[in-house]
Order: C-alpha cells, then sequence, then structure tokens
C-alpha cells in the first residue's frame, strides 16, 4: 500500500507539473480527481465481480485503490484551492470548482463502475484481438 500511495503521489504532481492553471484555476487538481473517481470505481467492479474481498483481491483492492489512487487523488488540495480562490474574492469560481468536482466525481466513479461492469459482461472472444492471420483486424 505504501508504494501504491508514493507512486500515485508521484503521477499526480508529474500531472500537476504538466498541465496548466487557465486563469489561475486548478486544472490538474480537478482532472486528476475525476480520472481517480473513475478509475477508482471501475477498480472496486472488477474487483467485486472477481469474487470475495481475500487475498489477492484484497492485496490488489489496497494496493492500487487506497495506496495508488489514494495518493493519485487530493481532496486535500481540493480544499487548500478552493479556499484560495474564495479567499481572492474568487466565489463563483471557488464554489463551482467545489461544486463540479463533487458532482462529476460523483458521475465519474459511476461511469467507471458501469465501464467495469460492462468489461465484466462481454464474452471473452470479444475481449481477445482478432488474429491478423485469420482477416481478423489487430
Amino acid at each position: 500500500m505504501v508504494l501504491g500511495g508514493s507512486l500515485g503521489t508521484l503521477a499526480r504532481y508529474g500531472l500537476d507539473l504538466l498541465l496548466p492553471a487557465p486563469g489561475g484555476l486548478p486544472l490538474a487538481t480537478f482532472l486528476i480527481n475525476l480520472s481517480g473517481a473513475f478509475l477508482l470505481g471501475w477498480l472496486l467492479e472488477r474487483l467485486a465481480a472477481a469474487g470475495p474481498d481475500t487475498g489477492r483481491l484484497r492485496a490488489a483492492r489496497l494496493t492500487a485503490g487506497t495506496g495508488f489512487l489514494g495518493g493519485f487523488t487530493t481532496y486535500s488540495a481540493l480544499t487548500v484551492e478552493a479556499v484560495l480562490l474564495l479567499d481572492a474574492g474568487r466565489t463563483a469560481p471557488g464554489l463551482l470548482y467545489l461544486a463540479a468536482t463533487f458532482l462529476l466525481g460523483a458521475g465519474a466513479a459511476a461511469c467507471g463502475a458501469a465501464a467495469g461492469s460492462a468489461a465484466r459482461r462481454r464474452p471473452a472472444a470479444e475481449r481477445l484481438p482478432a488474429d491478423p492471420r485469420q482477416g481478423g483486424v489487430p
């Protein structure tokens, strides 16, 4: 779990360096939290479908979910950035940032869970790449 959290934090830091902050708005944190919510929804759906939360499945949940995605997403930065916007007199952007993060984050988690469920329901033949020797598209 510690390794996963460390890697997630490094990934977040790298994205924060790469993504701009247009108009001083915290775009990086916003996108990180939304993508993390989606990935957590997908991961938990896939793990739940795989069986009881024991052994390898529990280790995967703790390492990837609690560890990596817990380090990747950042609600502490969300709070600090919202307070900075509000303190700077940018009330509408600050409140919109908070509301959009929570509402779209819940939607992203639901979409991730739906994607994980859809992947589970597809027949195995559809999940495998086609064999190019048989005229299929890889």
